[in-house]
């Protein structure tokens, strides 16, 4: 291994830092009506994302410092450990029911998703296991099966909850790390067309799926039901303009979109700082990709590269789903916008493993 750098890549740590800024004042700003409403307290929110963001920076801080190395050693006992949580939360009376789906753990307002820590114990358990019979990747039923066989099992279980949001993204990282890995395209072509119709086949199966669906071809069939949301944040969005109405100046947060601190805050960033606000948080993760990318890139072995390009995935494709949606261009799915969107344990877990993607960036060639 290349010796250490003296101090991690500052251009990933830069941009993460400035969108879980971005982040709090716009929890604030989106959820203060919604949150003196419901709780009497204006600044409920805030101070929930507050406390996570503080152990998502010290956790970041914490990964940044250990040696990825580590990870490869806890790898099977991590997905081992999050497969169990994907069980427990499903039995009813432990799991927590919140958004249609039972998938939380925990007590009250607090509470963990397991989904969540799936998706980076999949991504470091996929690296070490690709990384260390990367000749076999392209022999289809010995070197790719098997991790797809494992990818899917967690996202049978996720969708038992059911969380296609969450459950897409986890199948969008590790198949970046497959491909990544040395996938042969054809065969990931081939079990492509099997995964659209299976997708189309739960989309058939669970009637509120279609109609969001067709909502999303559509939204004004509906505009009070399946369409309500889709229409909502365009009504947030048109009138942004280049500048934005001004900071806290939303009037879509006014119960008029739903859900405005988490799976639609980029509606009210649009809202309120406009054209201008939206792009440069679309330019900061622009550059977090990058220089993750470039880590990836630069990595001492395959396992960090493949580590890295997992982590820059499940961010990547969050970001393009949640932002799509706001849009208009993806039906609604229920993803939030990293480090941004109001969270607990994904926000915590989404600075923990940017912690590590530092860590790699640390020992890059």
């Amino acid at each position: 291994m290349g010796k250490a750098r003296s101090a991690p890549d500052i251009w990933i740590i830069i941009p993460t830092l400035l969108l879980l800024t971005i982040g709090v004042i716009m929890v604030y700003s989106a959820s203060s009506v919604l949150a003196f409403r419901e709780f009497g307290d204006s600044f409920y929110y805030l101070k929930r994302q507050l406390i996570f963001a503080v152990l998502g920076i010290v956790a970041m801080f914490f990964t940044m410092n250990v040696d990825y190395l580590v990870w490869k050693r806890f790898a099977k006992l991590a997905l081992f450990v999050c497969f169990g949580m994907l069980v427990i939360v499903l039995i009813p009376g432990i799991g927590v029911i919140r958004g249609g789906a039972r998938s939380w753990l925990g007590i009250g307002a607090f509470g963990i998703q397991p989904s969540e820590f799936m998706k980076i114990g999949m991504i470091l358990f996929l690296s070490k296991m690709l990384s260390e019979n990367q000749s076999k990747i392209t022999l289809l039923t010995k070197g790719l099966m098997p991790p797809l066989g494992i990818m899917g099992l967690a996202f049978g279980l996720i969708m038992l909850q059911p969380d296609l949001g969450t459950g897409v993204v986890l199948v969008g990282a590790s198949l970046l790390i497959i491909y990544t890995a040395g996938a042969r395209l054809l065969h990931l072509s081939y079990l492509g067309m099997i995964g659209v119709a299976g997708f189309i086949g739960l989309v058939i199966a669970a009637p509120y799926r279609l109609k969001r669906i067709t909502a999303f071809l559509d939204p004004w069939q509906d505009p009070l039901g399946a369409g309500y949301q889709s229409i909502q944040s365009l009504y947030a969005i048109g009138p942004g303009g280049l500048v934005g109405l001004g900071l806290g100046m939303s009037r879509q947060k006014y119960s008029y979109l739903p859900e405005p601190q988490t799976d639609f805050i980029f509606s009210i960033i649009a809202e309120e700082l406009g054209f201008i606000g939206g792009t440069l948080v679309l330019l900061l993760f622009t550059i977090l990709v990058w220089r993750g990318m470039r880590a990836a890139i630069t990595a001492p072995d395959t396992f960090a590269s493949l580590i890295a390009v997992g982590i820059i995935g499940m961010i990547a494709v969050q970001v393009i789903i949640n932002i799509g949606v706001v849009i208009g261009m993806f039906p609604v799915t229920g993803i939030t916008l990293p480090f941004i969107s109001a969270g607990g344990s994904s926000l915590t877990l989404m600075l923990t493993s940017v912690g590590i993607l530092l860590n790699i960036s640390r020992y890059s060639r």
